[in-house]
């Protein structure tokens, strides 16, 4: 591999062998930051079984595997690959906003911070200051889809759509700045729409999946866009290395037809889990109703018959 700027750029054409290889970067921020993430989840998961309170194997489980995919997709050879492939990059960055996000939110980070910090020390400030993000003006604003759902397409549209990605995409800084906002965004659309943990905001299950449908269709309509375009959206992926026999406009058709595909299945996903905890929701409703009725009666119900008893008699 050569050494272009502080990373490393592949010589050899992509291939799923390569693409997948372990190739730690010289400074691997995002897999060191998903290292840090997965030991403190599991040292407050450890704390809440050793001292005899109950925690999800399986939410450990989910947010372990989001740190995981993290690792993978920005450790591996792709994150080398992505700095001259449209196509590259366009996996990373759905893997970043749509995969590995849900896998986050599901892992309920925000109730394991707030059940398994020492309310002594320095545990004492982290509560304070997540207690401060819950009551935040700013929590609200950054929850709300009039925010949210914007941010998310703009890292679509607004990137490719314009120079934006080729400026920033130019350096190793702007590279890396722009994958840990991508991560960001991801993180705040799934927890608005997916996250049990307490949030500033917290929609209806209608709500969330009104966000879903809306943001759904602009998504597949911008890979359709991507695939039907001639020209190159992204200069600094315009010109790979020679000796990676690469068709730019197959590539960037290829980008599009991840951002149409691969993009598409996690929405559905979510929008699935959406439904069926409304669903379970309503039935919990129904059932806590009809136990009420058991036990105290229906009074409405009750009223309505003596109302209908008085205008029988009435009548007679």
């Amino acid at each position: 591999m050569d050494t272009w700027g502080p990373v490393w750029v592949p010589t050899a054409p992509p291939s799923l062998a390569t693409l997948f290889a372990p190739t730690l970067q010289p400074l691997p921020v995002l897999p060191a930051l998903a290292v840090v993430m997965a030991t403190a989840y599991l040292a407050g998961a450890v704390r809440m079984w050793t001292t005899g309170r109950r925690w999800s194997p399986w939410a450990t489980l989910s947010f372990l595997s989001g740190c995981a995919v993290l690792v993978v997709v920005m450790g591996f050879g792709i994150e080398g690959y992505g700095l001259r492939l449209f196509s590259a990059f366009m996996f990373q960055q759905l893997t970043l906003m749509m995969a590995v996000p849900p896998l986050l939110v599901l892992g309920r980070p925000g109730t394991l911070l707030l059940r398994a910090t020492p309310h002594h020390g320095a545990g004492r400030m982290v509560l304070c200051g997540a207690h401060w993000g819950l009551r935040s003006r700013a929590g609200r604003v950054l929850l709300h889809p009039a925010f949210m759902v914007p941010l998310f397409l703009v890292c679509f549209y607004g990137l490719y759509l314009t120079d934006l990605a080729s400026s920033v995409l130019s350096t190793w800084a702007g590279h890396t700045g722009l994958e840990l906002a991508l991560l960001a965004a991801g993180v705040l659309f799934t927890a608005a729409v997916l996250s049990r943990d307490p949030l500033p905001v917290r929609q209806s299950h209608l709500g969330r999946a009104a966000d879903m449908f809306l943001e759904m269709p602009l998504h597949a309509f911008f890979g359709v866009i991507v695939m039907l375009s001639v020209t190159p959206l992204v200069t600094v992926f315009a010109a790979p290395p020679p000796g990676w026999g690469v068709d730019v406009i197959a590539d960037q058709e290829l980008a599009g037809a991840l951002a149409w595909s691969y993009g598409e299945i996690p929405s559905v996903l979510l929008l699935l889990i959406i439904f069926v905890r409304w669903h379970r929701e309503e039935d919990r409703g129904s059932r806590a109703r009809d136990r009420h009725v058991d036990q105290y009666g229906d009074a409405d119900l009750e009223a309505y018959n003596a109302y209908l008893q008085q205008l029988q008699h009435r009548s007679h």
